[in-house]
Order: structure tokens, then C-alpha cells, then sequence
């Protein structure tokens, strides 16, 4: 009997294991505090964020936290924390709005949110790292369901672990009785692995002028596609009002395939492609927004508010899971001639009953009036246009270009030839010793510089291919390169601008500015620090300077035109301000003149034609200096930081960043050497990098890589940097940022602690317990009957002789202990899974770990020493 006893005790704890171990797949849920934020008493709705929709789905529910926006065309965000660690998969969304009081949502998927707030204002940004977005809702679009077995994959290791809320608030006239707003979308979500990946493919036009008065205005985009096959089955259009039709095609062997074609004055949502279209690696993808400029008296320009325009080709698209690339964007016009065969059928405008326009308008669309295309105020850029695609930035760690004998490194520029030409120092320095109080050069005893100041540099081996500039300079500055291959130079002693043809710099072709005498004239300047040339006008910006706080406009020919800029007053600097204005870059495919405004740590765009202010990109990481931009075409912007202060923990650093939002992308440092003064920066098309230093005397060569292969983690101001080539990790590497206090705000505020899901039903288990133990005993009491009649006395020996063997097996080598993994392991089929002991490396360790971590690197970090002040 003692043999049956220890059988049932054995069997009872293995069924006491298996339901302990089951539970809902929403038990892996992290659960909200109590402290969630709820919305507003004035709003409808459910207070709960997080419903459970069975074992494996649920719903959450984002919502603004009951806002009311202060003026028209207000920009509001909030975050909300996705509440798993494990991948998820977005099937459905179901937007809670109104055009009667929103103008457009859009959702962002991201890991860093731009703030820890219950919202903020989006010109802060949406996030701070790259963001993806995952939808996008105007004039009272119906919900979108993807189609079974799709699904936009979020949380694990490679998804976002954020969802940012942006909306739109137009016309603020339907808050005139203050009621708040809490205005999102419903979610639905799956922990079901889903066999194919949703991504967003935006198409966008980025510089069309759209003529007042005139009937009918294309804007036309086309890109090829070079990825691997993607299935479409929606498409959404969107343009203000002016938009009169959408089109979106593939073209495949001259071939017009319609993807989509729709009225944006029509509710704006994701519409089903009719047929399906797969695309493929070389079809080019190409769509037109045909506009009218009847009713506007002043030229209508792409940008964010109300009165101007958008021209957005949605495409919801699935490929493989093993292929999947959550996000892609066209913002360029590849072949122009290609539209001259459109189906014509792209410009016929769909007719819109005006019962429908007021439905897709909201009904306070008739209270605007009047003309609103001279308005002149800041245009937002709404993130509609975000290019934050999965790139990170890292050193060619074997580009031997970095190991050059150079003095210090001034400028850098890209010839038409994609050869890096480095324009520095040689054997003279600037010091304090270099000019007096009225900036005039004191070391001209010493002469020009002896060597070549510069060099054009093989990109890829770094060879020297062609050096001059001897004897011609005292203290190099800025360079840049015309389309005819002609170098631009600023001498900051000399207090001039060059322009030098590339074969014959001895015989400058052009000179602004008198040698050796500072001034503030249009004939003068004072230590000048860059030039940029417009490729269209031939337009020459000089950047002037240290001793000046202006931006001069001269003809081709060297004529004055005019000049913008004034020193920045006490307190916060206002538009148009500058302490000293370092840097400059054309931004072609936005019309744009950029200024990195060094000591004021932001950069400030204008429209070069006028001067006029359009907008600032400022971050707390840039710390208090900003030395050098460049704009790549495609809608990357890059800059370099300055040396932190004293006291300061923002890092020297280099950034990439979203031109149309001003988010950051990424951050990178060199891995070979470290900076020491970032002094210019330039990048190209196909994003290569360059940085050169002024005090280290070295130039760096970096590249993007596809988050894909090359994943950056961050974790409360530590960042993992894998780097990836198939399987096989290559590099691995470390690298302590100083620890924001907001973004420890924000971990500790969103860090919960995973448990067990409890609310499986008591009776479920009970019942689990009860049934298999009661059939297990009447079995056991019939064997032990039937045994005792046959053998009599010897049966219960042989009893306890099974059940030692049994015992042994699941104690193992150790004995005196129950294992059930190794008692399974030795059954061949069986998998260990499940039954050691439960792995404690997940994330919510990780967390505890990092932010033990965090508080001993930033106790360790020294502070940065005193430094003199800097004029390089």
C-alpha cells in the first residue's frame, strides 16, 4: 500500500505542476499601476486602457488625456507604453474622432518618446529616436482592419515598445465652450505570431509651389523600388484644400498599374486596393496630386498648417516576416519625363457631393473664410512627412583616411566627383595670440601657409589625388563646392571669401571682402566662416561670423544683394539672431537655407530668397554649441556639437537627424581616436559622412547601415551597438552616455514588474486537480486489487521496488530533489522547455540592472575640464 501511496503522491505533483504552469497567454502582460493616467470627467468612453479580448488578444485604448487646444493649428502628443515585452502584432484600428474638432491623428511607433508628460506640444517632436508610422486618420475615415494573417509587428526585440499619439487641431473654434478633448484610436492587438508583416510605404512631394490663380497643378513623385517583394492592400490620400485628386501607380515595363486613385476631400481613409499589386525589386513606383490655385491671391507652399498644402501617397503594404521592413518612404521625382504617359484618368478630379465635403470637413469649415494663402507665419511641418527610417551611422573602422597628416582640420567639402577635398591649417594655428581686441591678424610675420591647404582625397582609400592652395592662406576656414566643381573658401585672417577654380587656385576667379581689414560693410567682413552657393541661381551665402552675427546675399558675380542676422539679445535668442554663425547648408528639397547658430547650440532655416525665418531645430543633447550642418538630399540633416562645459553632461557627438521634424534619428562618435573639436561636417547622397576635427587634426569616414543589421538599444542613457553581417556577429560596443533625468523619470514612471496571472478560475483548477486524482486512484486501488489476488504477499515488494525506480529517475544525479526537466529529458521527443527553472534575463531584469548600472556610470563620469574659450 505504501507503494501506491507514493505513486499518487508522484502523479499529484505532476498535474500540481502542469496547472501552475497554465495561464493565460495574458498572464505575460505587464500590468498598468493604479496610477494610470485616466481621462478627463468631460470625455466619453471607458476609462481602461487595456481590455483583454480572450487568451491571446486585447484592446488598448489611446487616448489625449482631456486637452483643449489654445489656438488653431496646435500640435498635441502623447505616449502610451505597449503593456508586453513580447512581440505583439497591431490587426486593428479603430479611430474615437471627429473632423468637427480634429484635423488629422496619426500614430507613431518608437522607443524613446520627445517627453514624459501626459502630452506635449509636437513641435518638441514625437520621439527621439527613429519612429515609424503605424497610422493615420483624417476627415472621418472609417476603422481599418488588416487582412487575416498581416499584422504591423511591435514589442520583442525589434518592434516599438512605445505608441506616440499626434493630433492635429485645426480650427479651434469648436472649443469655444472649453470642453476637453480625448480624441485617439483603439487598438486591437494579438500575441499570435502572424505569418506576414505590415509596413507604411509614404509617398510625398516636398517642393511644390502651387501658382494662385492657376486651374490645375501637378505634383509628381516616382522612386524605384529595390527591396524584396511587397503585397499592397491599402492605400490612403491625403492634401489639404486644395487637393482635387490622388493618384498612386506601379510601373513595370512601361506599364500603368493602379494602385489607388481617390478624392482627398473625401473621408481620408485607408481604401482597399482593389486588384492586387505586388511589387518587385526594379517597378517604379509613381503618384500625382493635382491641386488649383483658384481662390488664393499668394503662392501656396508645402508645409503643416491650415493654409498650406500636402501632397501624401499612403501605401499599407505585407511581406514575408523573414523580409519585413516596417517603413519606407519616395520623396523625390526620379524621372520627370516618365508622367508625359500617366493614365489620364490622374487628372481628372473626382466630383465630391458637398453633403460629402461637410462630412469629411467637419461642419466648422464654413466659419473660415476668407483668403488664407498670404498668411505669413511659421509653417509646422506636420509628421506626416517623417523620414525616421531604421538607419544607424558608424565609423569604416579600416579607411585609412583617418591616419592623415594634416594640420587643423577647417572644411570639408564633396567634389562632382564624390571625392573628399579637406581644406586645413598646415603649420599655423589659431590661438589666443592670433588677432587683437579690433580682430585684426597679428601673426602675419609668419606668412601664408607653405604646403598644400588642400587636398582632393580618393573617398575610398584616402590616396591623395590632387593637392594645392600653397602660399595663399593664413587661416583656412570654411569650404565649399559649386555644381562646376569651383571651391569656395573663407581665410579668417585674411577676413575674405574666395572662389577658386579647382585646377587653378593661384589665380583666384572671385574675391569678396579686403584683406586684413574687418569690417561690417558690404564690402568687408569679419572673420567670415562659410559659404554656400545655390546650384539653381548661382547665389552666394557668406556666414559672417565671429565678429559679425549676419547672413550676406551676393549675385553670381559678386554683387550685393542683401543681408539678414543681428547679435543675439540678453536672454532667449529670438529668430534671426546669431552668436556667430558657423555653418551653412542648402536644403534643396526643401527650398531652405540652414545656419548651425554655434553658440546659441540651435540651427535656423530661412527661406534664402528673402531671408525670411521658417524654422528652428534645437535639442537639449546638442548642449550649448552647434559648430557644423550638412543636408543630404533624400531629407537627412547632420550636425556636430561642441565640447561640453564645465558642469555639463550633454557628450560631444555627431547627429542625424529628420530634417522635416527635427527629430534625431541617431547619435555617433568614432570608434578610432575620440572627438575633440568637430569642426565640419558633410554628407552625400548615399549617406557617407565625413567629420573633420580642428584639434585632433583628423578626418573621419562614416556610413549608415539598416537597423536590420546594425541594432541600437537604449537603455537609460546606455547604448548597446550591435553590428550584424548574416548570422555571424562582428563587433560589439559600449558606450556610457551621461543618464537624462527624464528619461529616468520616464523608465521608472512605465517600469512594472511581470507576475503570474492569477484570475484563472479557482474551480478551473480545482476541477483540473480533482477529476484526474479520483480516476488516477480508482485505476491504482483496481491494479493493487487485482495484483494482491494474483501474487498475494510479494505484490506490495514489488510495488515499492517500481515506485524507487520511478523516484530515481526524477531526482536525477543530485537526488533528494524533483527535476521534472531532467525526468523529461531522457524521453527522446521531449524538449527541456518549460520545466527548469524560469528564466530571469528577460526585460524586466535587464531594467533593474541597467538602472543600477546607470547610477554608478554616472557617478563615475569626471567632469569635463575647464576649458578656454574657443574661436576655431
Amino acid at each position: 500500500m505504501a507503494g501506491l501511496v507514493n505513486n499518487l503522491l508522484i502523479l499529484f505533483l505532476i498535474f500540481q505542476n502542469s496547472c501552475l504552469a497554465f495561464r493565460s497567454p495574458l498572464s505575460v502582460f505587464k500590468r498598468y499601476k493604479d496610477t494610470v493616467r485616466s481621462h478627463s470627467n468631460e470625455c466619453l468612453g471607458s476609462n481602461r486602457q487595456l481590455v483583454p479580448l480572450g487568451l491571446s488578444d486585447f484592446a488598448l485604448d489611446i487616448r489625449m488625456p482631456g486637452v483643449t487646444p489654445k489656438q488653431s493649428d496646435t500640435y498635441l502628443c502623447m505616449s502610451l507604453r505597449l503593456p508586453v515585452e513580447e512581440e505583439a502584432y497591431v490587426v486593428d484600428f479603430r479611430p474615437q474622432a471627429s473632423m468637427d474638432t480634429v484635423h488629422h491623428m496619426l500614430l507613431f511607433g518608437c522607443n524613446n518618446p520627445a517627453s514624459d508628460e501626459d502630452y506635449w506640444d509636437c513641435n518638441g517632436g514625437t520621439c527621439m529616436d527613429t519612429s515609424n508610422i503605424l497610422y493615420a486618420w483624417a476627415r472621418n475615415a472609417p476603422p481599418t482592419r488588416l487582412p487575416k494573417g498581416v499584422g504591423f509587428q511591435v514589442g520583442g526585440e525589434k518592434g516599438s515598445k512605445y505608441f506616440v499619439l499626434q493630433v492635429h487641431y485645426g480650427d479651434i473654434s469648436a472649443f469655444k465652450d472649453k470642453h476637453k478633448d480625448c480624441s485617439g484610436v483603439t487598438l486591437h492587438l494579438t500575441n499570435q505570431k502572424q505569418p506576414m508583416i505590415a509596413g507604411m510605404y509614404l509617398m510625398m512631394s516636398m517642393d511644390t509651389v502651387i501658382p494662385p490663380g492657376e486651374k490645375a497643378v501637378n505634383s509628381d513623385i516616382a522612386c524605384h523600388y529595390k527591396m524584396y517583394p511587397m503585397h499592397l492592400f491599402a492605400y490612403r490620400v491625403h492634401t489639404h484644400h486644395l487637393g482635387k485628386v490622388v493618384s498612386g501607380y506601379r510601373v513595370r515595363d512601361g506599364q500603368w498599374t493602379l494602385i489607388g486613385r481617390q478624392s482627398p476631400q473625401l473621408p481620408q481613409a485607408f481604401y482597399p486596393v482593389d486588384n492586387p499589386v505586388e511589387i518587385k525589386y526594379g517597378d517604379t513606383l509613381a503618384a500625382r496630386c493635382v491641386f488649383t490655385g483658384e481662390g488664393r491671391s499668394s503662392e501656396t507652399y508645402i508645409g503643416g498648417t491650415a493654409s498650406d498644402e500636402m501632397c501624401n501617397f499612403y501605401i499599407m503594404y505585407y511581406m514575408e516576416a523573414k523580409h519585413a521592413v516596417s517603413y519606407m518612404t519616395c520623396t523625390q521625382n526620379i524621372n520627370p519625363e516618365m508622367f508625359r504617359s500617366i493614365p489620364e484618368e490622374a487628372n481628372i478630379p473626382i466630383p465630391v457631393k458637398s453633403d460629402m465635403t461637410m462630412m469629411a470637413h467637419g461642419h466648422h469649415e464654413e466659419s473660415r473664410g476668407g483668403d488664407t494663402g498670404s498668411v505669413m507665419q511659421q509653417p509646422k511641418r506636420e509628421d506626416e512627412e517623417v523620414l525616421d527610417q531604421d538607419l544607424n551611422i558608424e565609423e569604416i573602422v579600416d579607411w585609412p583616411g583617418v591616419n592623415l597628416k594634416l594640420g587643423q582640420v577647417s572644411g570639408l567639402a564633396l567634389d562632382p566627383n564624390s571625392n573628399l577635398v579637406v581644406f586645413h591649417r598646415g603649420d599655423h594655428i589659431w590661438d589666443a595670440n592670433s588677432f587683437d581686441s579690433q580682430y585684426i591678424y597679428q601673426q602675419k610675420v609668419l606668412g601664408p601657409i607653405k604646403e598644400s591647404t588642400i587636398l582632393v582625397l580618393d573617398p575610398n582609400n584616402s590616396a591623395v589625388l590632387h593637392s594645392t592652395g600653397r602660399n595663399l592662406f593664413y587661416l583656412p576656414h570654411g569650404l565649399s563646392i559649386d555644381n562646376n566643381g569651383n571651391y569656395w573658401v573663407t581665410d579668417v585672417a585674411l577676413h575674405q571669401i574666395f572662389k577658386l577654380g579647382s585646377h587653378s587656385v593661384e589665380s583666384p576667379l572671385l574675391t569678396l571682402g579686403r584683406a586684413f581689414q574687418p569690417g561690417s560693410d558690404k564690402n568687408h567682413f569679419c572673420q567670415p566662416t562659410d559659404v554656400a552657393v545655390d546650384p539653381v541661381t548661382g547665389n552666394i551665402y557668406v556666414s559672417d561670423g565671429y565678429c559679425n552675427s549676419r547672413i550676406v546675399k551676393f549675385s553670381p558675380n559678386g554683387m550685393f544683394i542683401m543681408q539678414w542676422g543681428e547679435e543675439t539679445s540678453i536672454g532667449q535668442a529670438k529668430p534671426s539672431q546669431f552668436s556667430i554663425p558657423h555653418s551653412l547648408t542648402l536644403v534643396s528639397d526643401f527650398g531652405q537655407l540652414c545656419v548651425a547658430d554655434r553658440e546659441n547650440g540651435r540651427i535656423q532655416c530661412f527661406k534664402p530668397e528673402t531671408g525670411q525665418f521658417v524654422k528652428e531645430i534645437r535639442h537639449p543633447l546638442f548642449g550649448r554649441e552647434v559648430f557644423a550642418i550638412s543636408y543630404a538630399p533624400g531629407g537627412l540633416l547632420f550636425a556636430v556639437n561642441g565640447k561640453p562645459y564645465p558642469g555639463d553632461k550633454e557628450p560631444l557627438q555627431a547627429f542625424m537627424m529628420n530634417f522635416s521634424t527635427g527629430a534625431i534619428i541617431d547619435t555617433f562618435i568614432p570608434l578610432r581616436k575620440n572627438f575633440e573639436m568637430p569642426h565640419d561636417i558633410i554628407a552625400s547622397e548615399d549617406r557617407l559622412v565625413y567629420i573633420g576635427d580642428a584639434h585632433s587634426n583628423t578626418v573621419w569616414k562614416f556610413t549608415s547601415t539598416e537597423k536590420m543589421e546594425h541594432r541600437s538599444v537604449k537603455k537609460a542613457g546606455i547604448e548597446v551597438q550591435e553590428i550584424k553581417e548574416t548570422e555571424a556577429v562582428i563587433e560589439a560596443r559600449l558606450t556610457s552616455k551621461p543618464t537624462s533625468k527624464e528619461l529616468l523619470k520616464k523608465e521608472e514612471k512605465h517600469h512594472v514588474v511581470q507576475q503570474a496571472n492569477t484570475e484563472v478560475s479557482v474551480v478551473l483548477i480545482t476541477t483540473l486537480l480533482i477529476i484526474p486524482i479520483v480516476v488516477l486512484l480508482a485505476i491504482a486501488v483496481f491494479i493493487w486489487w487485482r495484483k494482491t489476488r494474483l501474487y498475494g504477499a510479494d505484490a506490495e515488494h514489488k510495488v515499492d521496488s517500481s515506485s524507487g525506480r520511478i523516484l530515481g529517475r526524477f531526482r536525477g544525479k543530485g537526488g533528494g530533489g524533483l527535476n521534472l526537466g531532467n525526468f523529461f529529458a531522457s524521453r527522446a521527443g521531449y524538449s527541456r522547455k518549460g520545466f527548469d527553472r524560469l528564466s530571469t534575463e528577460g526585460s524586466d531584469q535587464e531594467k533593474d540592472e541597467d538602472d543600477a548600472t546607470d547610477s554608478e556610470e554616472e557617478d563615475s563620469i569626471p567632469q569635463p575640464p575647464v576649458l578656454p574659450p574657443s574661436s576655431s
